[in-house]
């Protein structure tokens, strides 16, 4: 059965819901998601997919994404969102780090962790793992985040084929993760947000087993909680092996950046970025 881990939140300006669930084969959840709406045009929103074992990666994932919110909430907003959302990840991760050490049941423990701000129009992303970012612009959806896997990283080498990649057995071995050393390597993304964006944040028991048309055609509907009830419903109907977990974020309301004068540039390098991800 279907758990919102939080009520969707909808503004004028924009719309956000977030939806976990445990998959058709599993007994429980080891994803965990949460958002944070910080005035009426900021939203902070975070999926996290523990590893471990099953009580180690419940723990993981669920002290990520709380921690991950607690320290971008408490954090001064001078800082800025993207600073903010920086120190906050660090936080997690040198507490999931410090619990594993303690506590002998939880020394395998670990997380990915994806964590997304929107403040006035401009997106800022921090990233460890393998759930993934994607921007729906026009009709056309685009992976922002690089995969932390062994498997990603042969195809970014052009070792192997994204085709091969996809049923790979091995395709969910990380290189990175939160929780296994006191610091970790995090991604960050900032860009700006045009009116009528879609970003869609998931974890892989999500993309997995929907293609990239497909998430892309679900965005379509126009709320976001139904737009995460579609995601999670047709994943299930395939009968997914993995938890699944989608935040869908609508930019409903018009932004600073409209696609004029500058824009193009933005959608020159929105198009360097997105080829180099193919």
């Amino acid at each position: 059965m279907a758990e919102s881990t939080g009520p969707g939140a909808a503004r004028a300006d924009f719309d956000l819901a977030l939806l976990s669930d445990p998959g058709t084969d599993r007994p429980g959840n080891e994803d965990a998601c949460g958002h944070f709406i910080d005035g009426p045009q900021t939203a902070l929103f975070v999926v996290a997919d523990g590893i471990g074992g099953y009580e180690g990666g419940e723990i993981a994932s669920r002290m990520a994404v709380d921690i991950t919110i607690d320290g971008y909430r408490e954090s001064p907003p001078a800082w800025g969102a993207a600073k903010r959302l920086q120190r906050a990840v660090q936080r997690a991760n040198i507490e999931i780090h410090n619990r594993a050490l303690v506590v002998p049941e939880l020394r395998r423990m670990g997380t990915t962790l994806t964590a997304a701000v929107v403040e006035g129009g401009r997106l800022s992303a921090a990233h460890v793992g393998d759930c993934r970012l994607y921007l729906v612009r026009r009709g056309r959806i685009s992976q922002l985040t690089k995969d932390h896997t062994v498997i990603a990283e042969r195809v970014r080498m052009g070792l192997m084929s994204a085709a091969r990649a996809r049923n790979h057995p091995e395709r969910s071995m990380l290189n990175r993760s939160l929780g296994h050393e006191l610091i970790v390597s995090v991604d960050r993304l900032s860009m700006p947000l045009v009116q009528n964006d879609r970003l869609l944040l998931c974890s892989d028991g999500l993309y997995n087993v929907l293609q990239e048309h497909e998430l892309e055609h679900l965005l379509r509907l126009d709320e976001a909680a139904a737009a995460c009830k579609a995601l999670i419903d047709a994943a299930n109907a395939r009968g997914t092996a993995d938890n699944l977990t989608a935040a869908v974020f609508m930019m409903n309301g018009a932004t600073p950046f409209a696609e004029t004068g500058g824009g193009a540039r933005w959608r020159e390098w929105l198009r360097r970025l997105f080829s180099r991800r193919r």
